[in-house]
């Protein structure tokens, strides 16, 4: 994944030392968590369409399943008191992930958590919430 990163930035023509400086980042993120879930969604048993604009739909319902559930796993690892954090990292390389994790050929990996009790406590914040009205809009 850090090969495609670098690849793909230093193509953008992102500086050296900045494209290292993150991917180096992103790879102490990963091998530093004790846990990595690898989050994934295939087609297999959604439904089949014959147009295109249903079979965007079917995918594009896929995916908004893959992120709910990742959310619930975000909240779950939360109320344990662990740390979590939610890596996209695998949609810009998704062939390099099916590779070095034997997925199947349907798989396609969307995230991945690490997961992991956090260093400092305090970093886990009790949740603050704004006034309803600040954050709804009635017409």
């Amino acid at each position: 994944m850090g090969d495609k990163l670098r690849f793909d930035r230093l193509a953008d023509g992102d500086p050296a030392h900045v494209v290292e400086t993150d991917a180096r980042r992103s790879y102490a993120r990963m091998t530093g968590a004790p846990v990595i879930v690898a989050v994934c969604l295939t087609m297999a048993d959604m439904d089949k369409y014959p147009d295109p604009r249903r079979k965007k739909a079917e995918y594009l319902m896929a995916v908004q399943s893959a992120a709910m559930a990742v959310q619930n796993l975000l909240l779950a690892a939360h109320a344990e008191g662990l740390g979590a954090c939610w890596m996209c990292a695998p949609l810009f390389c998704p062939e390099v992930v099916r590779e070095a994790l034997s997925l199947p050929d349907d798989w396609e990996a969307q995230a991945l958590l690490t997961l992991g009790y956090p260093a400092n406590s305090s970093t886990l914040r009790a949740a603050s919430r704004h006034a309803l009205g600040a954050v709804v809009v009635r017409r």
